[in-house]
């Protein structure tokens, strides 16, 4: 698809790099290098962006705070974003996740990686688009696994599986977001309806469980080190 993309990025030799590639594959590309001017954009004139690239770093108003505002404002709460950062911790990037990015990516990087990422985002915004126009829909399926929200019931092929309620909500979580990375602290509200403080290792040990009830599909549950786990989409 071809689409309207909002880059917010104050090193002017990446914005330029990343419009390039942008508008080499057809996408429409608009560029802000102040955060605090990014957040006037949005609220006043951005109704057709869909992604965002933002910068950790900005002057004005952080990569952070922007990537929040997004996921309460309510004419972008569902857009995907794409986190660009040179800060490299698995805390950092966890909260950059907690704050609502949908992935991120790491200074210096690999251009043909970007893209890659840029094309999974658009595909989910795409399908979850799609399922917000059919209110009805209850089923979501990736790869092999296959869940039906109205039956609460989850299939690996055609094998019905016999979970935990924790396990079917982790499950489900995944599902509905495919190729998201999910922080452990997302996963926790998930399954809680609510934040509530547990260990890692309780968040692990259901990962576990559900993992050896996969069988030999456990690997569909990818481990992002340090930062959470995540079901790949399709490819």
């Amino acid at each position: 698809m071809n689409a309207n993309i909002l880059i917010v990025e104050d090193e002017k030799d990446i914005s330029d790099i990343l419009s390039l590639q942008l508008q080499a594959k057809g996408h429409n590309v608009h560029v802000i290098a102040d955060g605090s001017e990014a957040l006037e954009h949005i609220q006043n004139n951005d109704h057709q962006t869909d992604l965002y690239i933002l910068d950790r770093m900005l002057p004005g108003t952080s990569g952070l705070e922007i990537c929040k505002f997004l996921r309460m404002f309510k004419k972008t709460k569902n857009r995907p974003i794409l986190m660009v950062t040179a800060m490299t911790r698995p805390d950092d990037i966890i909260d950059g996740l907690d704050a609502g990015a949908d992935d991120y990516i790491t200074k210096p990087f690999d251009t043909t990686v970007l893209m890659a990422r840029v094309r999974a985002l658009l595909r989910r915004a795409e399908s979850l688009q799609v399922s917000e126009d059919n209110k009805e829909a209850s089923l979501y399926t990736v790869n092999q696994l296959k869940v039906d929200t109205n039956q609460c019931k989850a299939w690996i092929e055609d094998r019905e599986l016999d979970l935990t309620l924790s396990e079917y909500k982790l499950l489900v979580s995944f599902l509905k977001q495919p190729g998201k990375v999910l922080t452990r602290n997302q996963l926790v509200e998930f399954i809680q309806d609510g934040p509530v403080h547990v260990t890692d290792r309780t968040i692990d040990t259901h990962i576990f469980g559900l993992r050896k009830k996969l069988k030999d599909y456990s690997k569909l549950i990818e481990t992002i080190r340090g930062i959470g786990y995540r079901v790949a989409s399709e490819s």
